[in-house]
């Protein structure tokens, strides 16, 4: 009697399992080739018209934000080279004052 009972609950639960798996199984999403939205890794798609031009305002972008950094770096360097011009002047009114130099 506890086996017939034990096989019928197992038999009950392995049943809802399958059925479980096979719902899953068979809800398969189908896409074709490119149709994920990932990029493209190569061959013949990787060469058409709207993968180059995606590249191309890639590109523009970076080159764009490179160029800002590099005139914010310039901005500053040129901020840097002015402190320093007012810190060797004040540096030689202070000899020139002590008289340590001949100037």
């Amino acid at each position: 009697m506890i086996r017939q009972t034990l096989l019928a609950s197992s038999k009950s639960t392995l049943r809802s399992t399958l059925i479980h798996q096979r719902g899953l199984s068979i809800s398969a999403v189908r896409m074709a080739a490119g149709d994920t939205g990932g990029v493209r890794s190569g061959g013949e798609a990787a060469g058409d018209s709207f993968s180059k031009r995606e590249k191309a305002n890639e590109d523009y972008y970076v080159k764009q934000k490179e160029k800002e950094k590099l005139m914010a770096l310039k901005e500053k360097l040129s901020q840097q080279r002015k402190h320093l011009d007012e810190l060797d002047k004040h540096i030689d009114e202070l000899t020139k004052d002590q008289g340590g130099e001949h100037n």
